[in-house]
């Protein structure tokens, strides 16, 4: 078998729109739990991405922070996750003056809980990885909105659009 198990590579979580979002905790870019239901009567934007400081990622998590002031007029919260360290976080947002929530999924638990821990190839060499995904979470803490397998670019402004449609 390869350095993954069968067990991770059959477990496939799916969520769907309306699906009450799953709950979780984790550590922030400051060492602070933070938890999901912190953010119950608030709109969240959950966007999973592989690693702090590449191209597409760092293109990604650079969109969502050039527009966090339009995604806070619209009572939205921007939490972005990957299985990073918090001092990864911490030199990422610095690097890049972030301006929205990291959390540190290490243990890849919350990517599992939303079903974006996949199997991936890349020159036919199979490995587990986030698949880059977004969930748009309603102020009742159910699902509105799924993006799958999304492209960096202009992600954040397609998904500001479709937030204050």
């Amino acid at each position: 078998m390869s350095e993954f198990s069968k067990a991770d590579m059959e477990r496939k979580i799916t969520l769907e729109v309306g699906d009450k979002a799953p709950e979780f905790e984790a550590l922030n870019q400051d060492g602070v739990k933070v938890a999901l239901k912190d953010f119950i009567g608030k709109n969240v934007v959950l966007y999973f991405y592989p690693k702090d400081n590449t191209p597409g990622c760092t293109t990604e998590a650079c969109e969502f922070s050039a527009n966090y002031d339009q995604f806070i007029k619209n009572d939205t919260v921007i939490i972005g996750v990957s299985p990073d360290s918090v001092k990864s976080h911490v030199g990422f947002i610095a690097k890049q003056n972030l301006k929205h929530i990291l959390l540190s999924d290490e243990d890849k638990e919350i990517s599992k809980l939303y079903g974006v821990w996949q199997v991936k190839k890349n020159y036919g060499k199979e490995y587990l990885g986030i698949t880059r995904s977004t969930f748009v979470i309603g102020k009742d803490g159910k699902i509105v909105k799924i993006y799958k397998s999304v492209k960096a670019k202009d992600h954040a402004a397609k998904v500001l659009a479709d937030l204050v449609k």
